[in-house]
């Protein structure tokens, strides 16, 4: 197939266009990346926990098979897909199926840690590439706190990954932003971090039938409404004014559900006694969304109703759910920015911040040190 880039106005490395005499940069703010299979250690595949075959076709938990779709799964054909896509950067997320839901202490503690250490390793391995996010189970809340401490003190991590939802140690489903969990974000707070939300397990929360993708075509855009709707309520932005949250896939049913969630508060003052009125939260300068809403409609309402200056760039790469390479979609990543400038949605200013400027703010806020450091590593 054809490179769609080639018949696209992007600036190819070297070329000019961007703030203080340079072109702008190209950083993906939501990404994946699996291990190899003979990086993942043998208690993963003997436990079923989580593995990939040795022909690197599929990824493996206990029941549950999934394909792999692109080689950019992998780290040295990510780097070549990012290299023939013109990305200067990407921020790695952890894989949803590592946030531990139902899996034992111990297990828990041991998968979790390795999927911390496998990101650091290819952060310190490549820093001009790669900004990489680490994972924590909040069912546990002191291992939880530990191993903050121990990505940001010792692995040098900044971001934050973690699940719209999880389950407690008693087997019920929680939304991550339940006000037991606020020492979590009174540490996040302390360290700064970038937070990532992103859904998963929809099928295990909701009891219907696992058929035609419903749990990542509908029922995850709820999860993220409903994670959403608990940090708004909740005045997470107003009270821990140091972190940055950044919810996948656009927050899409967040966008469209502001006039009910609204109206329910208004019209019910008695279900929402001591808690912060929806409206308020409305394009607060430290929540984020990613542009993976897959069409320009969506995204034209994100942008109206959160301001240009929130929204970031998110490919969700390499899934066949994100922003990648097609020609049955004729896609291909940067594409919706692409259409928003054609449909006068936004201007080639604001497609250059959301593709630098916004990604860099989720991730460092006022730290401006930070954004020239890495975007000196980038830049080489």
């Amino acid at each position: 197939m054809s490179n769609p880039l080639e018949s696209k106005n992007i600036p190819s490395f070297g070329e000019k266009g961007g703030g203080n005499g340079r072109r702008k940069l190209r950083i993906n703010g939501h990404s994946h990346l699996l291990p190899y299979p003979e990086q993942i250690p043998q208690f993963m595949k003997d436990k079923e926990i989580f593995w990939v075959d040795d022909e690197r076709k599929h990824m493996l938990q206990k029941g549950w098979s999934r394909p792999v779709t692109d080689s950019s799964f992998f780290l040295d054909e990510k780097l070549l897909w990012m290299e023939k896509n013109k990305l200067d950067h990407a921020v790695i997320l952890n894989l949803s199926q590592l946030y531990g839901n139902g899996l034992r202490l111990e297990e828990m503690k041991k998968a979790l840690r390795f999927q911390n250490d496998f990101n650091a390793k290819v952060q310190k391995d490549h820093p001009d590439k790669f900004t990489c996010g680490f994972v924590v189970h909040p069912g546990f809340i002191y291992g939880a706190l530990d191993e903050i401490k121990r990505c940001v003190e010792e692995l040098d991590l900044k971001v934050l990954c973690l699940p719209t939802h999880f389950m407690d140690s008693i087997g019920q489903w929680r939304c991550v932003f339940d006000e037991e969990n606020d020492r979590i974000f009174e540490l996040a707070d302390q360290y700064k971090l970038a937070i990532e939300i992103h859904p998963y397990d929809g099928d295990k929360m909701i009891k219907l039938e696992n058929t035609n993708w419903r749990f990542h075509l509908i029922w995850m855009l709820a999860q993220c409404g409903d994670a959403y709707h608990f940090y708004t309520l909740n005045g997470m932005q107003e009270r821990f004014k140091n972190i940055r949250t950044c919810f996948a896939h656009g927050g899409q049913l967040a966008q469209m559900n502001l006039g009910r969630r609204i109206q329910g508060f208004d019209g019910r003052p008695d279900l929402f006694e001591g808690k912060y009125h929806p409206r308020k939260a409305v394009g607060h300068k430290n929540i984020f969304f990613d542009t993976l809403v897959h069409d320009t409609d969506s995204l034209k309402l994100m942008l109206e109703r959160q301001g240009t200056s929130q929204v970031l760039m998110g490919l969700d790469d390499p899934y066949p759910l994100g922003e990648m390479e097609s020609d049955k979609q004729s896609s291909y990543p940067g594409k919706i920015l692409d259409l928003a400038i054609e449909k006068k949605i936004i201007s080639e200013t604001e497609k250059g911040e959301i593709w630098e400027d916004n990604v860099l703010q989720w991730l460092f806020g006022d730290d401006e040190k930070a954004k020239r450091d890495l975007v000196r590593k980038i830049l080489g």
